[in-house]
């Protein structure tokens, strides 16, 4: 076999091998202490965030504020989403009555925003919500209560699973279309919240690596 032939049989070996491979794009690394890139934004009070045992834990009394990592991610690459999360203790489900669909009941003790960034059109801006609703049954989708931009979608739901870890793989792209009406080949953001004040509550979550895979 000449060298040329030699060569050309390697790249086409090196190509099969790598469109084959499970690609991996790691946002939160929390297993290994990384909260880089990471910002907080808070909007009530502050909810606490800290690496404990290889993930983060989130402790809200009263308090709105997330994480927020500006990063694209090509979701013709990589279009799911991955992640982990488990309730410790929280007052969101231990009284599952409270209106999550309005602004008075607006809390959630884990939830996971996607964000579309509308540039310069700033109310062009749209949000998938990951959300571990207190009484809304899984896969049922609503428009958040302060915004028609954002919908909030169950993933899981009421106290049954409260203490375990959830674990969560999403076809991203898929989602944005259905929840959102958008077909999109790109994401501008990833964010976290833990929150309780809407309803004077208090939360301990913790959450475990968020990660994008092509499959």
């Amino acid at each position: 076999m000449n060298s040329i032939r030699f060569a050309t049989v390697i790249i086409t070996l090196l190509f099969s091998t790598a469109a084959g491979a499970d690609e991996m794009l790691m946002v939160g690394d929390f297993a290994n202490n990384d909260l880089s890139s990471w910002q907080a934004n808070s909007f009530v009070g502050e909810t606490i965030y800290k690496i404990e045992e290889r993930s983060l834990t989130a402790i809200s009394n009263a308090s709105a504020s997330g994480l927020v990592k500006k990063i694209h991610i090509n979701l013709n690459r990589t279009p799911f989403l991955n992640w982990s999360w488990k309730i410790e203790k929280s007052s969101l489900l231990a009284n599952p009555t409270h209106h999550e669909r309005e602004k008075a009941g607006d809390d959630y003790p884990v939830r996971i925003y996607i964000v579309i960034d509308g540039g310069w059109a700033f109310w062009r801006t749209q949000a998938l919500n990951y959300v571990w609703s207190a009484n809304q049954p899984i896969d049922t989708s609503w428009e958040n209560a302060y915004t028609s931009n954002a919908i909030m979608l169950a993933v899981d739901s009421g106290k049954e699973a409260a203490g375990t870890w959830q674990h969560h793989k999403r076809n991203l792209k898929e989602d944005l279309k259905q929840y959102l009406g958008i077909e999109v080949e790109q994401i501008d953001a990833v964010a976290i919240m833990t929150d309780t004040d809407n309803t004077g509550g208090a939360t301990k979550a913790t959450y475990g690596n968020i990660f994008f895979s092509s499959k």
